[in-house]
């Protein structure tokens, strides 16, 4: 049982910034990951940036050097700061995080509900 909070998007003109905040609740062992996706209009979701149990990252090369993740490991919640934005970034963004369900479980995969992200030229 994990949920997803997300908080943050909303309407930008282009050169402006963003910061997206997501917080997993529920009962679960730990967490593993947590990452950022999106999906434009007519397009598959795809990969913005993730954040490992480990501390290392991964950026989409279209969003590396604008981007950055983070993570406030006490408050489980992953934030993505977004800076120069471009009308290209509109999109649904959507908060993910991989979690082991238990000392012994296996790890199991969850999403949030989507925040919408519109950059205005």
């Amino acid at each position: 049982q994990v949920q997803l909070v997300e908080s943050g998007g909303g309407l930008v003109q282009a050169g402006g910034s963003l910061r997206l905040s997501c917080a997993a609740s529920g009962s679960f062992f730990s967490v593993i990951a947590m990452g950022w996706y999106r999906q434009a209009p007519g397009k598959q979701r795809e990969l913005v940036a993730t954040s490992a149990s480990g501390g290392s990252t991964n950026y989409a090369d279209s969003v590396k050097g604008r981007f950055t993740i983070s993570r406030d490991n006490a408050k489980n919640t992953v934030y993505l700061q977004m800076n120069s934005l471009k009308p290209e970034d509109t999109a649904v963004y959507y908060c993910n995080a991989d979690v082991r369900r238990a000392l012994w479980g296996g790890i199991i995969t969850s999403w949030g509900q989507g925040t919408q992200v519109t950059v205005s030229s």
